[in-house]
């Protein structure tokens, strides 16, 4: 008989199931009740009148955990000094789109190597999350596997579906069974009507086919997420973070009946991807906060202990301490006088 299927197919490896996963790496009770909290903390501050400012800030991805470490004190030790007027989620990052190949982050390939460890990936990833987490810091990543969920999220107080995948009827439906409050990037053309219509998608009852914490394949039925937000990215036109773009925005979401509640991404195309111009578009969004805007309720930055980015594939003995192989960042002495000033400039809103 002819053979019809697998044809390109060299390997199949087994993965360890969720569930084994979770046992051998379980959430501690004070870990659990923080993902609660801080979820919660979110959902305010998105979709209230709270007046503290959400920042999704941190590396582009997380290829060193060691270097992710360093970056997560320092920056939980910044929180704590701004936590009345910002709330600081760190970016962690292990799963990265690629417009043609590349590195696919943490999850996939640990090593750096190209040799697709997946399960040490969700090993890892998950061993990290927890550290996070232990310092005092929310944590925030991307979903782009519909797979990965079941090993991670509920360890994650923050998710984003990204430019690429916010269009995709699988990431939506996934999107409606998550149980932490999400962003829809708008599309890489920059347009928003992809996101208003994946935010409406992903709030209402979904049925699709996954997996259960057991690894079997399964139908998952969700209730739909109703914690979803919009993420100003940019898009080929140039940045939508302006005065007249937010007006836009707010004007979309009212129109399809959602609440105008706005994050806006400092880096990709509204910086032009240079990662440098960040605190530009920062200090824009708080030039219009000062002028009494309430829509703009976050930003999310790409931040790194070292500046820019770094070549990758290479030898892993010649890559920099804590500098980005994926899209460039700012570094940590920027980061840390970014967020003070953002803290300053807040003040008139918490003296009123």
């Amino acid at each position: 008989m002819h053979t019809t299927s697998d044809i390109n197919v060299v390997e199949n490896r087994a993965l360890p199931s969720p569930q084994e996963l979770l046992a051998q790496l379980p959430k501690s009770e004070s870990q659990a009740a923080f993902v609660t909290r801080a979820r919660a903390d979110i959902r305010q501050l998105i979709f209230t009148d709270d007046k503290r400012f959400l920042l999704i800030v941190g590396p582009c991805s997380i290829h060193d955990v060691k270097a992710g470490r360093e970056y997560g004190e320092r920056l939980a030790k910044l929180s704590a000094e701004v936590s009345d007027r910002i709330m600081v989620v760190m970016r962690v990052y292990f799963e990265k789109p690629r417009t043609t190949v590349g590195w696919k982050g943490l999850i996939m390939d640990p090593h750096l190597d190209g040799t697709h460890d997946i399960a040490e990936g969700l090993r890892m990833g998950r061993a990290f999350l927890r550290d996070i987490l232990d310092l005092g810091l929310p944590t925030a990543t991307e979903f782009l596997d519909p797979i990965t969920p079941q090993y991670v999220a509920d360890l994650v107080c923050w998710g984003a579906i990204g430019a690429r995948t916010t269009e995709s009827q699988t990431h939506r439906q996934m999107a409606s069974g998550l149980s932490m409050p999400l962003g829809f990037k708008n599309g890489t053309d920059g347009t928003l009507q992809t996101a208003i219509n994946a935010i409406k998608a992903a709030s209402q009852p979904q049925t699709f086919l996954g997996i259960n914490l057991q690894g079997s394949a399964s139908a998952v039925v969700t209730r739909g997420n109703p914690s979803c937000h919009i993420v100003l990215r940019g898009g080929a036109a140039g940045p939508n973070y302006s005065p007249t773009h937010v007006a836009q925005a707010e004007a979309v979401l009212a129109k399809a009946g959602l609440p105008k509640s706005i994050l806006v991404d400092c880096s990709h195309d509204n910086s032009a991807k240079q990662p440098e111009r960040q605190p530009e578009v920062m200090r824009a969004l708080l030039s219009q906060i000062s002028d009494g805007n309430a829509s703009l309720m976050g930003a999310m930055i790409e931040s790194n202990l070292g500046a820019g980015s770094q070549a990758f594939p290479q030898p892993k003995d010649k890559l920099r301490y804590g500098v980005s192989i994926t899209d460039g960042c700012i570094d940590w002495p920027t980061t840390e006088a970014m967020i003070r000033e953002i803290y300053a400039t807040l003040d008139p809103r918490f003296s009123k």
